[in-house]
């Protein structure tokens, strides 16, 4: 075998990942170093990303494309299965966790519903060209962060729009600098009504929670296997049962519809780290059933360090993301572009402040920053905000994050499927915009316990 650097098969994937590792590094360092960079809250990884598309787009460095889309669409997945296998405590379940989850998925819902308006009436005005179901990528980049930005945005490419990947992409650039910048102006003035002096928060990575290393009953550190390596050995396995659940289900499709198989087939594989989610949750079941039989005796997750790989993958798929972007792909985009950032970073403004007033009014503010942070940028975004003015985690708006986030997978499964239904038909289009308003109301009513009046007895 060759070991050379002409096997270019042997080091390349190596000499991409330590470009992208160096430039986390030096994102680092000016993060600490510069001031206005540290004040910017801008998280390292979305830095990092920045720096490499300066430096892909000015021809001094040459990352090829495919290498950025595999890091950004296999990250999104390891990232939430590592965070699906952790265990969980009672006290963070039941109507809570529900109703935060709910919250998430109707900004959602606001998000494409307004962006779906924008793009349907640019395209039947002064841009007859313009894919219509374009403004989806809106709660997409916006809400899910680079990850699913990159996904949807490459099915839409599929389907016809060109450029539709970058656009995703960048709206999402532009949604972490809607968190930073909205999020750093309101913290502020929080901080300044409250008579609190300015700290000097560091960015932390997308998985970050208040953790111990080790909880009770765990497999000891003197173990003959890594700890790492079991949380790691965890995180694969699932991701490949997550890969061979997705191909029997396509498989089986194909075979029993293969019409319907043309939709469902991308919506599977693109949103894969949903199937990963359903796996790690339903593994994460197993291990605590066999452990309350007694058939084995040990707690193999480790919270902490599962943290520590959804962080890693994480930080890699924005790096990647953000540096996969195609700035000649928005040539013809710019102004649904700049029309859904700004509309997109507005209404999720007032919306998650109002809800936030009557759903935790208790900590209406630190919910507010917290959540804002998240549903523009990523879970790291809403941390580095809420660290502003809660850095000792004193409220539950740090666990309502990660807490929401699990629960709206299942409040955000019928989303799914209405993205890849709409840019079927115009008419699929507007039975989409349709649905989601219903759906809207339906997550409003069970949040604010919305109930239909009586009609009154006669007497």
């Amino acid at each position: 075998m060759d070991y050379s650097a002409a096997n270019t098969g042997l080091w390349n994937a190596f000499v991409y990942l330590g470009v992208i590792a160096g430039l986390l590094l030096l994102g680092n360092a000016l993060n600490r170093k510069v001031r206005i960079v540290r004040n910017s809250l801008l998280p390292v990884s979305a830095l990092a990303g920045f720096l490499l598309l300066i430096l892909r787009n000015t021809g001094l460095m040459n990352i090829p494309m495919e290498i950025l889309e595999m890091i950004t669409y296999h990250g999104i997945a390891l990232g939430f299965i590592a965070l699906s296998l952790r265990t969980t405590k009672e006290a963070v379940s039941g109507s809570y966790a529900m109703k935060s989850g709910a919250l998430i998925v109707s900004t959602y819902l606001i998000q494409g519903v307004v962006g779906l308006v924008v793009t349907v009436l640019l395209g039947i005005t002064v841009m007859p060209g313009l894919f219509k179901a374009a403004g989806l990528l809106l709660p997409m980049a916006y809400g899910q962060g680079p990850g699913q930005a990159n996904n949807v945005g490459s099915s839409y490419e599929a389907l016809g729009f060109i450029g539709g990947r970058s656009f995703g992409l960048s709206l999402a650039a532009a949604g972490y600098l809607s968190a930073c910048l909205v999020g750093l102006w309101y913290t502020r003035r929080l901080m300044k009504r409250r008579g609190l002096d300015h700290r000097d928060v560091s960015a932390v990575s997308g998985s970050v929670t208040v953790d111990i290393f080790q909880d009770e009953n765990e497999v000891p550190l003197e173990e003959s296997i890594d700890r790492f390596s079991t949380q790691v050995a965890l995180v694969l396995v699932t991701y490949l049962a997550t890969f061979l659940v997705t191909l029997g289900i396509t498989t089986l499709v194909e075979q029993l519809a293969p019409g319907f198989a043309r939709t469902l087939s991308p919506l599977l594989w693109g949103f894969n780290f949903i199937t990963g989610s359903a796996v790690a949750i339903g593994f994460r079941s197993v291990l605590g059933k066999l452990r309350k039989k007694k058939i084995i005796n040990r707690q193999y997750q480790n919270n902490y360090l599962l943290n520590r790989i959804s962080g890693l993958a994480f930080d890699l798929m924005i790096v990647a993301g953000i540096a996969s972007i195609n700035m000649e792909d928005l040539s013809g985009l710019l102004a649904p572009f700049l029309i859904l950032a700004v509309l997109g970073a507005v209404v999720t403004y007032f919306y998650a402040r109002w809800m936030c007033r009557r759903l935790t009014p208790d900590f209406a503010e630190e919910s507010f920053v917290a959540m804002y942070g998240m549903l523009t940028g990523t879970i790291s975004s809403g941390i580095l905000l809420l660290r502003q003015i809660d850095p000792l985690y004193k409220t539950p708006a740090a666990d309502q994050l990660v807490i929401g986030s699990g629960t709206a997978i299942l409040f955000g499964a019928p989303m799914l499927l209405l993205i890849g239904f709409a840019p079927q038909s115009d008419l699929l289009l507007g039975l989409t915009i349709v649905l989601c308003v219903l759906y809207l109301a339906l997550l409003l009513a069970y949040m604010l316990g919305w109930r239909p009046k009586r009609a009154k007895k006669a007497v």
